[in-house]
């Protein structure tokens, strides 16, 4: 789920944003490596970047040729999530339909458990619609689901992953409804 990771990277700085002082140019750097962190979102080798948590090392800078720019090579530390197949997780339902729920999970929108994998829920129509089993066991909009990992998809398009999970295994399905 959590990784952390030691990871390269390159920032490039135009000539009018150095400093002379040292703390200033290592400040401007660490600006332009968060900046350039989050908008990056998540990798398929990775999963979702979520935090720089040290800066290890910042290279001497090179000055680019035809541009002018100065490249620093950075080495630092991240907190990444990643989901691997057979994973337990918990998430919170956003959308019911008739074949089945997606679900939320941190930086993961699109969790889908197939109604083929909730064995004995039946669909309940309406404009609420929602999952419910003959324990009287409710799978609605808001709801909290335990589950595990069937299978993940790299969308380089969207760059995130769509994950297939299932109830079917010990202590798993709904853990809290918005009823309750």
């Amino acid at each position: 789920m959590f990784v952390k990771l030691q990871l390269p990277w390159n920032v490039i700085l135009p000539p009018d944003s150095l400093e002379k002082t040292s703390l200033m140019l290592q400040r401007k750097i660490l600006i332009k490596l968060l900046d350039e962190f989050a908008t990056k979102k998540a990798t398929k080798d990775h999963g979702y970047y979520l935090a720089v948590t040290t800066v290890d090392n910042i290279g001497e800078g090179k000055v680019r040729q035809h541009s002018g720019d100065v490249l620093f090579p950075v080495v630092f530390s991240a907190i990444t999530f990643k989901v691997f197949r057979g994973e337990i997780m918990e998430g919170v339902v956003h959308k019911v339909l008739k074949h089945g729920v997606f679900l939320r999970c941190g930086p993961i929108e699109n969790a889908y458990l197939s109604n083929t994998k909730m064995a004995d829920y039946k669909y309940v129509p309406g404009e609420n619609a929602y999952f419910m089993n003959d324990k009287m066991s409710k799978i609605a909009k808001e709801s909290v689901v335990r589950y595990i990992v069937l299978g993940t998809r790299w969308m380089e398009a969207d760059r995130e992953f769509q994950v297939l999970v299932s109830l079917e295994g010990d202590y798993l399905g709904p853990v809290s409804s918005p009823d309750i």
